[in-house]
């Protein structure tokens, strides 16, 4: 596997611009040229789509440490992201599994129709992935979701760009590449109406899953996270 050193990485990031209306600081503008460059030499280790789930050598925790050690991972999370969380821009949520699961409304976090990931939006995945790099005995599956304007082929690969570029920033970020999958459902899981403008800015989302690294069960926390409940 071709490695690039993080300072080679930094430096290319460092010539490239971001666009969008929301206010910019360094860190911003920073996280954002990181993001736009990762894609190109850090993409390649992450593994992206359902036939690329293959167990990692992570850490793994005990079975009776599991409930604390994502209880704290939720809180820290929750206070990192209360402005976002406060804005209804990121959902976080406790799975029956003890994933996390969080949904990142496509509307703040890409362009319309792009996945280029909004400069304005760096800071707040930033703080997300100074979380998930502290907590590195999960495994994070990004999992992108459009609504049903446009072909479905259209869509199946808009939303794989977008949980890819959510992906790529989160190891530009030094999340491990190896704890990374992505994919993307298309229109296929809505989770509101398609019939109106606010339904379908709810189906325009990514959603990261923080899986816990059970041992004896390591594979498991490597498996596509179940399909999101369906709108009818």
């Amino acid at each position: 596997m071709k490695k690039v050193s993080v300072v080679a990485l930094v430096s290319l990031a460092l010539g490239v611009g971001g666009c969008e209306t929301m206010q910019e600081n360094p860190r911003t503008t920073a996280g954002a040229a990181i993001g736009a460059v990762a894609g190109a030499v850090i993409g390649h280790q992450i593994s992206h789509g359902k036939g690329a789930y293959v167990g990692a050598a992570l850490g793994a925790l005990a079975g009776g440490a599991i409930g604390n050690y994502m209880d704290r991972q939720q809180r820290e999370l929750e206070q990192q992201l209360a402005r976002e969380r406060a804005a209804r821009q990121i959902e976080i949520q406790r799975m029956q599994d003890e994933s996390l699961k969080l949904t990142l409304d496509a509307q703040v976090s890409f362009d319309f129709d792009s996945a280029r990931i909004n400069p304005g939006f760096a800071d707040s995945l930033d703080r997300l992935a100074e979380v998930i790099r502290k907590y590195d005995k999960t495994v994070v599956h990004v999992v992108g979701h459009t609504d049903s304007i446009g072909s479905e082929e259209y869509n199946q690969r808009l939303s794989e760009r977008r949980a890819r570029a959510v992906g790529d920033y989160l190891a530009s970020r030094g999340v491990d590449p190896a704890r990374i999958h992505t994919e993307g459902r298309g229109e296929r899981e809505p989770r509101a109406t398609n019939a109106t403008e606010a339904g379908r800015q709810l189906n325009r989302r990514v959603e990261i899953y923080l899986k816990p690294i059970v041992e004896g069960q390591e594979q498991k926390a490597h498996e596509p996270p179940p399909a999101s409940p369906r709108y009818y």
